[in-house]
Parts: C-alpha cells; sequence; structure tokens
C-alpha cells in the first residue's frame, strides 16, 4: 500500500503555547464573526462584487446601476436589498429616483483590498 505524504501538515504533533494564546486573543467575539462572516458571503457573490465596485465610483440610481452590471432592474434591486442587510451600501431618494452609495470607507477599503489581492500574480 501507497503512503499518502502532505507537505501542508507537520509532520510530528506539537503546541507553541504562546502562539496558540496569541492567536486565541486575536479573535473576535461570536457575533462579530457571524456579522463579518455575512458581510464576506455578500461580497462574495460576482453579481454583487461589481455592483460595489461600479458604487466605489459614483453614487448610481438602480437604473445606472442595472446597465452597467448587465443584469435587469428587479434583479439590481434584489441585489441591492441583500447588500443593505449586510450595511454595504444605503440609499437616499430624490423624488421616485433611489440613489445607492457605498455605506462607508470601510466597504471601499475591503472591496480595494480584494480586487488588489485577486490582481496580485
Amino acid at each position: 500500500m501507497m503512503e499518502i505524504v502532505q507537505d501542508d501538515m507537520c509532520e510530528t504533533s506539537c503546541v507553541h503555547p504562546e502562539a496558540v494564546n496569541q492567536a486565541r486573543a486575536a479573535l473576535p467575539s461570536e457575533e462579530c464573526v457571524d456579522l463579518a462572516s455575512a458581510l464576506l458571503k455578500a461580497v462574495a457573490d460576482p453579481t454583487r462584487l461589481k455592483i460595489l465596485a461600479a458604487l466605489s465610483a459614483t453614487e448610481l440610481c438602480v437604473c445606472d446601476l442595472a446597465l452597467v452590471v448587465g443584469i435587469t432592474e428587479s434583479n439590481t434591486s434584489h441585489q441591492l436589498r441583500l447588500l443593505r442587510a449586510n450595511r454595504l451600501v444605503n440609499y437616499r431618494k430624490e423624488g421616485r429616483v433611489a440613489y445607492y452609495r457605498l455605506t462607508d470607507d470601510h466597504v471601499r477599503e475591503l472591496l480595494k483590498s480584494a480586487v488588489e489581492h485577486a490582481q496580485e500574480r
């Protein structure tokens, strides 16, 4: 029988207590982990990522966003509801038109970092 070697695992069992304690201290609360995980799941969808990228350039109404991203206004509206629920975007109404924008610079930086990381080779 052939032995399977996994290079990405320790070859001997060992624990480094100081590193373990330091890592444990860095863990956020369970509630924070749940919220951050939901936020990252919302950003992980390609359509929503495109919407966020478009909004990182300028505030846009639903009709303009649909055109930029290449989806229906109804689908755009649905995606925006999910992004709003995760506090990634907010909007203002001007008459009957809803204009969307990124919630804050944290969202802009998250998006920028993700795109830059993806572009690294």
